[in-house]
């Protein structure tokens, strides 16, 4: 049996690309998560989005190289709190609906994104 990656069946480099799209502006309008974006300046976020996109990508199966740093790394100091975690995490669930993506997919997006809490969580 040949099951497809899960980069396969989010739709390849243009299905991530088109999540990421859906998902970071719902996390930089939301009135307690904005706050990580708001002194940052266009490039910045625009190669944060990038970043995301290339981490997913690599992470789900695809072949794109991330060369960004560990989760650990990028978040520490950041003082994300569980309530901020809690509230990103439903923004995820969120734009997997709104992009369609079957019930499988929007857990295994979401498993996958919580492997990360004890990373990013430090407040």
């Amino acid at each position: 049996m040949n099951e497809q990656s899960l980069y396969e069946r989010l739709g390849g480099y243009e299905g991530i690309t088109a999540i990421v799209e859906e998902f970071m502006p719902r996390l930089k309008s939301d009135p307690q998560l904005g706050r990580f974006w708001q002194n940052r300046g266009d490039d910045g976020i625009a190669r944060e989005e990038q970043l995301l996109i290339d981490f997913l990508c690599s992470n789900s199966g695809g072949s794109t190289f991330y060369g960004g740093r560990d989760m650990k790394t990028t978040h520490k100091g950041m003082k994300i709190s569980k309530s901020d975690w809690e509230i990103l995490i439903g923004h995820c669930s969120a734009t997997m609906e709104t992009v369609n993506a079957s019930k499988t997919e929007c857990n295994e997006v979401v498993g996958f994104l919580s492997s990360f809490e004890n990373d990013i969580v430090e407040a």
